[in-house]
């Protein structure tokens, strides 16, 4: 739920809803461009943006409050009453409220910032009433019941575990409080153990009522919806809820950045070296030039990036990691071979950024960063949940109108404002540098458990009575109407070509695929070919070196990657000016010689560092309890393999691998058909291959006997615990179908799925627990992962195997199946909210062989499980005796 992102509390509204009104106000509308805004009459802001790219709509609450409204002592204070308004509101207990959005498809969720909280689902657009009477009910009352909380805690005390597992987050936390000592910037909304065990649900009311307020709230409402009718539903459902006073905002006094340097050990296969400053925050009039002034820094036509073709990184940007409303922060960041002393390349960043202070950032990048930025914001109005986090970034954390004055700010930097910022905010005397430098454990991996458990019994699961509001909704099931209009053509060549048209912004994404399998294909010494010949890629063609490309792409505001994934994102103008060079660049790579000498060294090094990873180990010790000796699923490149390549041994594997007979590219946005195809034929119809059409598929394999692992990881504190075994049945096994709705009766919908309730809601002993299943051509594998403290893995894992058991033995409940159905059937809706996900999931169906359509027979096959199939399935193919499990983490 917690989520580290910036945002921006617009100073005005501070102060308009600090007084609480008696008298309710009339509501105020205005509609402009297809977008509503409204103020009810008890002070909460509601937009409303219209878009009919698919019948689904996405609700995000924003509570101005977060992180920084936090009581002293008391850091996680706004993060832990998110979580309780999951554990019931006004008239909905927490498990109807996890039953409700399970059956409108799962996809609800919330997150915690520095001045904002932000509870969001995407659900069907036809179940948008249900959704907001949830939402309603919350604003209404939160129940923060103490009995609650006691098991609410453990859950929330886990994520803090994960998080601080992770060095990429304890670096962030650190650099905040070099960066802004002495305020509430300084710590974030996550929390700590300590403060959570101080905390009482009396402590949480308190909070609620200070903060929680329809007068201290902004609703945005984004999708396929009747705007009229919507804020209509809006007024009946919130505009009884009473204003609220509002609690004391702290005040922000910045200090002056003291420079430091500090260096934190890290579980990364590599090591990553920062020098950070402070720069303009949303509500600085300079924080568009800022922006700006970022993405120069970070181009691939830019200095720092060159430290890569030099040989002098892996890896090399610049990233603006926090954005606040006072200040932001930024960094240039480079990634070394674990070996590499970080010293020389954190003098080297220092260089580079002196010297555009000095010399002035080149105006040819600036445009390039302008029109990069400004066809961004184009793209991101193609998926409808993207929309909504962009609506509520603008209005509810940056205090915009609309996202659109983002985008004219962007348009009015000049080179001199980049120039004035740079010189202002890139001061040397106030960075700070750090470094995160991997400590191998020397530790092999250990074939040893975690400790025994207890014995469980199955407690039985109850049937949860929803309120009427959201009975009537979720009680019919409809197999989603997916609307087959794409084109479908094979080229001479026997390259696939799949189209839809959509003219939800002038815009085009395309997204291709080479069927490849690495360990198949790889000649014998030559494991890590591929690898290196992914890195070439970005050196550019044969007609354009690797600058001259990459200007081709800028100047036309397109992004592209080539590779057997390859894709190109494009204004529609430049679409066929985009194809021509990711042709260019997929069919005839530069593969230049001295490029090769640097990649395959990066590469070797690279690798050097992985292998001792606890990542690595890891993943290693999952394939080796699960394939049999010498399957090639085990090959793997490593340093000597890499280092003994040559530049022949390149070509001649992209020449081998590279075939139109293996590919596949789907078309998706504002582009006609038979345009599309005459241009992937002017581009990609020469494109050849010599012989009978290879086929890259692993064999089968056996069943995998029980073993287990532990990885030893003392840069965690939290131990991550994966469970998997191979499966006999493939995609195209009609259990497939049975086992996909009983893993929903088991995850997927939060504590109203088992695995939920019983490790999280009811034992506390997770945040997460996952359960999946990766079914292909011929193998599939079965998993389930979780986090939890060291000693309680094997308590965790018991209750994984009672429920799996479970399944195998006992039909699941009508109750049970009805949510899983629905849940299945709705997120088939929801998928088609976003281009990107309605072209990908075309692409992978294509690949793996399934009709296109398959969402016809997948709804109606959903629609037609009973319980004794998904009893049947689960009894025939899972084996909770034969798991492989991995724990990675501290040792016990």
């Amino acid at each position: 739920m917690f989520r580290q992102l910036p945002i921006l509390l617009l100073a005005a509204c501070l102060t308009a809803v600090a007084v609480a009104q008696t008298a309710p106000r009339p509501t105020r509308t205005t509609t402009a461009e297809g977008v509503t805004h409204a103020t009810l009459g008890n002070g909460l802001r509601v937009v409303i943006v219209r878009d009919p790219l698919a019948p689904v709509v996405t609700i995000e609450q924003n509570y101005l409050v977060g992180a920084n409204e936090t009581p002293p002592g008391f850091p996680g204070m706004a993060h832990a009453q998110e979580h309780m308004a999951f554990r019931g509101c006004a008239g909905v207990t927490a498990d109807q409220i996890a039953a409700i959005f399970a059956q409108l498809g799962g996809s609800d969720n919330a997150d915690t910032q520095q001045t904002i909280t932000q509870y969001f689902t995407t659900v069907p657009a036809a179940d948008l009433e249900v959704a907001l009477h949830v939402d309603a009910a919350c604003m209404r009352d939160v129940i923060d019941a103490d009995a609650e909380w006691q098991m609410e805690k453990g859950a929330i005390e886990q994520e803090v575990a994960r998080d601080l597992s992770q060095p990429t987050y304890k670096f962030i936390t650190r650099l905040n409080e070099g960066m802004f000592a002495g305020t509430p910037y300084a710590h974030d909304a996550l929390g700590t153990r300590e403060s959570f065990e101080k905390t009482t649900g009396e402590t949480l009311k308190a909070f609620y009522r200070d903060w929680y307020a329809p007068n201290n709230a902004i609703l945005v409402i984004a999708g396929d919806v009747d705007p009229n009718a919507t804020l209509a539903t809006v007024r009946r459902l919130y505009e009884s809820i009473p204003r609220r006073p509002i609690g004391q905002r702290p005040t922000m006094v910045l200090r002056p950045v003291e420079q430091e340097t500090f260096t934190l050990d890290s579980n990364l296969p590599y090591t990553l070296a920062f020098l950070a400053y402070r720069l303009p925050g949303t509500a600085n009039p300079d924080y568009a030039a800022a922006r700006v002034m970022a993405d120069v820094l970070a181009s691939q036509r830019g200095d720092l990036y060159a430290l890569v073709p030099a040989g002098k990184a892996l890896y090399a940007s610049f990233d603006v990691a926090e954005s606040y409303p006072q200040a932001s922060v930024g960094f240039s960041v480079t990634a070394l071979p674990a070996a590499t002393a970080p010293t020389a390349v954190v003098a080297e960043m220092r260089s580079i950024v002196a010297n555009y202070v000095r010399q002035g950032f080149p105006a040819e990048l600036v445009d390039a960063s302008k029109r990069s930025e400004i066809a961004s914001a184009l793209f991101r109005r193609n998926s409808i949940s993207d929309l909504a986090a962009v609506w509520s970034q603008a209005v509810a954390a940056e205090g915009r109108k609309s996202p659109d004055e983002d985008v004219e700010a962007i348009r009015r930097v000049t080179v001199a404002d980049v120039n004035r910022v740079a010189m202002e905010f890139l001061e040397d005397t106030h960075s700070i540098t750090a470094m995160l430098v991997p400590k191998p454990t020397g530790e092999a991996p250990s074939e040893k458990g975690f400790g025994g458990g207890e014995s469980l019994t199955a407690a039985p699961t109850k049937p949860v009575k929803l309120p009427e509001w959201a009975e009537t909704a979720v009680a019919t099931l409809r197999v989603p109407m997916v609307n087959a209009n794409w084109t479908d053509t094979t080229l001479p060549n026997k390259l696939r070509l799949i189209v839809k048209t959509d003219k939800t912004s002038p815009t085009v994404s395309l997204f291709g695929n080479i069927r490849h399998e690495t360990t198949l294909q790889e000649p014998a010494g030559k494991d890590g070919v591929s690898d290196v010949l992914d890195g070439l890629f970005s050196y550019g063609t044969t007609t354009l070196d690797r600058l001259a490309f990459q200007k081709a792409l800028d100047d036309i505001a397109a992004s592209e990657s080539a590779g057997y994934d390859f894709n190109l994102k494009v204004p529609t103008a430049d679409f066929a000016r985009g194809v021509e060079l990711l042709a260019d660049n997929v069919l005839h790579p530069a593969l230049p010689a001295d490029a090769f000498t640097t990649v395959k060294q990066q590469t070797a090094e690279f690798l050097e560092g992985e292998i001792k990873s606890p990542g690595y180990l890891a993943e290693h010790a999952l394939k080796r309890g699960l394939l049999p000796i010498a399957d090639p699923g085990l090959r793997e490149p490593l340093p000597q393999t890499v280092s003994s390549l040559t530049l022949d041994d390149v070509r001649t594997h992209h020449q081998a691998t590279f075939r139109p007979d293996l590919t596949t590219i789907t078309i998706i946005g504002d582009i006609d058909p038979a345009e599309a195809r005459s241009v992937i034929e002017k581009y990609f119809g020469g494109w050849t291959a010599q012989g009978a059409t290879p086929d890259p598929t692993l064999p089968p394999v056996p069943k995998n006997m029980a073993k287990q692992f532990a990885i030893a990881d003392p840069q965690t504190v939290q131990a991550a615990v994966t469970l998997a075994q191979e499966v006999g049945l493939t995609r195209f096994d009609p259990d497939y179908y049975a086992i996909q709705v009983g893993n929903n009766v088991l995850g997927g919908g939060f504590y109203a799925t088992r695995l939920y309730h019983d490790l999280r809601q009811v034992a506390g002993l997770v945040y997460n627990v996952d359960d999946d299943f990766t079914a292909g051509k011929t193998r599939s594998v079965y998993t389930v992962t979780y986090g939890s403290d060291p000693p309680n893995v094997a308590q965790a894992r018991d209750l994984v195997i009672r429920d799996l058991r479970a399944m195998q033995t006992e039909n699941v409940t009508p109750g049970e199946l009805h949510q899983a159905k629905a849940l299945l059937l709705r997120q088939m809706a929801l998928q088609q909210s976003s281009e990107d996900a309605i072209a990908t999931i075309l692409l992978a169906r294509a690949q793996i062989g399934l009709s296109l359509d398959e969402s016809r027979h997948m709804g109606q096959r959903y629609y037609d499980m009973t319980a004794d199939d998904v009893r049947a399935a689960f009894a025939r193919w899972i084996r909770p005796q034969d798991f492989v499990q991995v724990v990675r983490g501290p040792q016990p």
